[in-house]
């Protein structure tokens, strides 16, 4: 009984990882509205990103934005893009879904975070 509740858990986030690849395509489209795109641009950008803003060492709030808020922003998007806009990404996702993970963009992504971290840290001292 509990193979078959891990492999639920397993299929649920290789789903929710399609989703965010979708998220992500859906934002690079010029045809997006941007507001639509920045939207996807940050929920692809948390979702996609190593850090999160609840660490998940803390109990229960730290899975809080990985079990809720990222598939609501998710969702969001996807409701508020056009669906042939959403169609193309997804292929787009499956396609992406089964290319090995790449150090480098994970690498880029860190950067950008402690980035925007230390513009935060600069802002809030003035």
């Amino acid at each position: 009984m509990a193979m078959v509740g891990l492999s639920a858990l397993r299929e649920r986030a290789r789903a929710l990882k399609r989703q965010t690849l979708t998220v992500y395509f859906v934002a690079r489209d010029p045809r997006l509205p941007w507001g639509v795109r920045v939207l996807a641009l940050a929920i692809a950008a948390y979702a996609l990103s190593p850090i999160d803003l609840i660490p998940d060492f803390i109990p229960v709030l730290g899975l809080l934005d990985d079990v809720i808020l990222v598939p609501l922003g998710v969702a969001l998007v996807l409701r508020l893009a056009p669906p042939a806009l959403v169609d193309n990404a997804r292929r787009e996702a499956a396609v992406a879904a089964e290319r090995p993970v790449s150090r480098w963009a994970a690498a880029v992504i860190v950067l950008l975070w402690l980035a925007v971290a230390g513009l935060a840290v600069v802002l809030w001292r003035r």
